[in-house]
């Protein structure tokens, strides 16, 4: 029982917090704020003057995309994968027209944006840089883990689902993998719909899975070499 001093009544025989315990919960605290604010520390330091990574205006991640860039109120800058760690690639189904998707992406009042969005014939135009975190997931720590890939079509409508779409996606898909050393699996590869806290169906019960995982694996090989071809042309360059 605790003491009835407060209420004036006499203090009972059970001991009360010790200075010890009271200096090991203080310094529990104060560590636990230090890990705290190493972490954000960790997340903010590129944003000194210098230490942030190049960039270049439509610079591509992907090799093959077309750059249209997104509102700028769409997506968050950042310095991924060394500020957060990226393990998801997020599969989304525009319920509409790729031009539709440049065009809302575009829009500083939409509020939402994806790193890419793959048009029917394969495709691709990229929005947003990689390392940056993009307004997709509907989740803010999905959103700092991962890659949004937006599709044109309805989650009603599978024919829209054409094979060149898949093969395209699939690829730039392999490509985040290898950059990324993100697992070619459905946990890690996943639908909008499976995004915590979402409201989202897509991309729908008509997306074939089994089929958009086997092209991914398929297009792995080759997308090691783009990125080992592309590491060694940057160290040329830099020398």
């Amino acid at each position: 029982m605790g003491s009835e001093s407060k209420r004036g009544g006499k203090r009972g025989k059970g001991r009360g917090v010790s200075r010890r315990a009271v200096l090991i919960g203080g310094g529990a605290v104060v560590l636990g704020v230090g890990v705290l604010a190493q972490d954000e520390l960790r997340r903010a330091w590129w944003k000194l003057p210098g230490m942030a990574k190049p960039r270049k205006e439509g610079e591509l991640d992907h090799l093959g995309a077309e750059w249209t860039a997104a509102s700028r109120a769409n997506w968050r800058l950042a310095d991924r994968p060394d500020d957060y760690r990226i393990d998801r690639v997020i599969i989304h189904v525009v319920q509409g027209s790729y031009p539709t998707a440049l065009r809302v992406f575009k829009n500083p009042g939409h509020g939402a944006a994806t790193h890419y969005v793959v048009r029917k014939d394969g495709h691709v135009a990229q929005m947003i840089r990689e390392l940056d975190v993009a307004f997709h997931a509907g989740n803010r720590s999905y959103n700092e883990r991962s890659i949004g890939i937006e599709h044109e079509g309805f989650v009603d409508r599978p024919a829209g689902f054409t094979d060149a779409m898949y093969r395209g996606s699939a690829q730039l898909t392999a490509g985040i993998c290898v950059r990324y050393d993100i697992p070619a699996d459905r946990e890690h590869i996943i639908g909008h719909v499976e995004v915590p806290g979402t409201d989202h169906t897509d991309p729908g019960p008509h997306w074939d899975w089994n089929r958009y995982l086997a092209l991914v694996r398929k297009a792995l090989p080759t997308a090691r070499v783009a990125a080992q071809s592309k590491a060694a042309q940057s160290e040329a360059s830099a020398r």
